[in-house]
């Protein structure tokens, strides 16, 4: 389903557009995200999660790997299958359905935690923070969470950005610090921040790998034609191999926060 919200200068993109490289080549959050999580209350076996914007279900899977009972929902159908598909992969029992995360119509009170990776920044803010408070059981806590590389201290992420906005120069997304509020602007009198964490880590990639990653971001397989994607990942290619070893690693920072609400 096409996205038009205040990103890229009102272009609109489609994360089903890019499904199978979503798939295939999005990392997942690294062990010590995990870690870290679980020594905070969070990812612990047993509880009942819902992932919201869950994508091909990366962090959902994982969570079902650490004992979570999870729910997993997205607004795109190509999303949901690939996501459906993976966790039969991996025998994974997760429900998974396609709903806006505004508007899920589960159950009052049915999770432990709710998690938003990647996603939080797409929703409603007044429906969402509706939404959550509703489904949250007693105690429980909302995760925000993101992983992005760093242009500004690693060479490889500021080359492939500079090819980005060569082919898509609407993309707004680029140049990203990794400097990450304790307090997000958009709690107000909502939720509470009970734990923040946000540390860099070096990603390993493979030409290969960081192509499909590349390909999977909003700029470029989200928003582009195939032809266009086509002649992004063409010339993609060729820098990397003009550039880089066959295998390398690119910075990104992660970040997390928990939130009760009020």
């Amino acid at each position: 389903m096409p996205v038009a919200k205040p990103f890229d200068h009102g272009r609109d993109f489609d994360w089903g557009r890019t499904s199978a490289d979503y798939a295939s080549y999005r990392p997942g959050y690294p062990a010590s995200f995990f870690e870290r999580i679980t020594a905070l209350g969070v990812a612990l076996a047993g509880q009942r999660v819902l992932d919201l914007g869950t994508g091909t279900g990366a962090l959902a899977r994982a969570l079902a790997k650490r004992g979570c009972r999870v729910t997993g929902v997205d607004v795109s159908e190509q999303q949901i299958s690939e996501a459906r598909r993976l966790a039969a992969e991996e025998s994974l029992a997760i429900d998974f359905l396609v709903a806006p995360a505004e508007r899920t119509e589960l159950r009052d009170r049915s999770f432990d935690v709710i998690t938003a990776a990647q996603a939080w920044l797409y929703f409603d803010r007044d429906q969402i923070v509706a939404e959550v408070k509703r489904m949250l059981a007693p105690a429980g806590r909302l995760m925000t969470c993101h992983i992005g590389w760093l242009p500004r201290q690693d060479s490889v992420a500021l080359r492939t950005e500079q090819l980005v906005l060569k082919h898509n120069p609407d993309w707004t997304a680029g140049n990203l610090s990794g400097e990450i509020p304790a307090t997000p602007a958009w709690i107000g009198e909502d939720f509470a921040v009970t734990a923040f964490l946000v540390y860099t880590e070096a990603i390993p990639f493979t030409r290969e790998t960081w192509c499909g990653r590349i390909r999977a971001c909003r700029a470029i397989g989200a928003t582009l034609s195939p032809e266009q994607v086509e002649a992004f990942d063409r010339e993609h290619a060729e820098l990397l191999e003009r550039t880089v070893a066959e295998q390398f690693t690119v910075l990104h920072w992660i970040d997390a926060h928990i939130l009760a609400p009020r």
